[in-house]
């Protein structure tokens, strides 16, 4: 799949039914009246707080970060603005650094991953729109959904700030080790698994780290 056909698909359609209309199907993760007030720290500003620029720790975020301010400086009231409101619940699926080098890879088959620069360059030639669609497809409104939750999920769906909805597909192995994926729209590739829980925890805005890049349209 060429990079130029992703940016086409998914330029159809992409905001249609964005974050004014969104649902969630986890009402356990709200049940917060009990519990220590959570705090309202962004996750825009856990993202912005690494000032490192690209590297080579594939681990972090630093893809993910430029592409929220592209979106941001091309589209200032862009729905991704959610993510800099802290007093705003919600939780976000993060890719790493390796998951959006490996889906710049598979998008313009190459045959070495490329650097977190180059994977940027090439998420950002997809297009804004693109892009934010992107973006939103990764965000749930409405929830503050921690790790507890997160691993009782099974099943569920989670309707994302794009509209469109992510299911949680959770493995246990050994018996006490339970694995959370997201099974995206796309049905040949390889589910996004959660590699960190609960950053920013302990606020409003709460997120998961993911190995690969959620897809919101099933690619060949």
């Amino acid at each position: 799949m060429k990079i130029t056909r992703l940016a086409t698909r998914m330029a159809v359609g992409a905001l249609a039914t964005a974050l004014a209309t969104t649902a969630i199907a986890v009402p356990a993760a709200q049940a917060t009246g009990k519990a220590k007030p959570l705090g309202t720290n962004s996750l825009a500003q856990v993202l912005t707080k690494d000032t490192s620029g690209f590297d080579r720790n594939s681990r972090d975020f630093d893809v993910l970060t430029a592409a929220v301010l592209a979106v941001l400086e091309a589209k200032p009231d862009s729905p991704v603005k959610v993510l800099t409101d802290g007093t705003v619940a919600l939780t976000a699926f993060l890719p790493t650094d390796a998951a959006f080098q490996q889906l710049v890879r598979e998008i313009t088959e190459a045959k070495k991953l490329p650097s977190e620069s180059a994977a940027f360059s090439a998420v950002a030639g997809l297009g804004i729109d693109t892009v934010e669609s992107v973006l939103l497809y990764h965000v749930v409104p409405g929830a503050t959904i921690d790790r507890k939750t997160a691993v009782r999920a099974d099943g569920t769906d989670l309707s994302t700030a794009l509209g469109s909805t992510v299911e949680v597909d959770v493995r246990t192995y050994l018996y006490f080790f339970r694995q959370v994926r997201l099974i995206d729209a796309d049905t040949n590739d390889r589910d996004a698994r959660v590699v960190t829980f609960d950053v920013n925890k302990g606020n409003r805005q709460i997120a998961h780290s993911v190995d690969r890049v959620l897809r919101p349209i099933d690619l060949p």
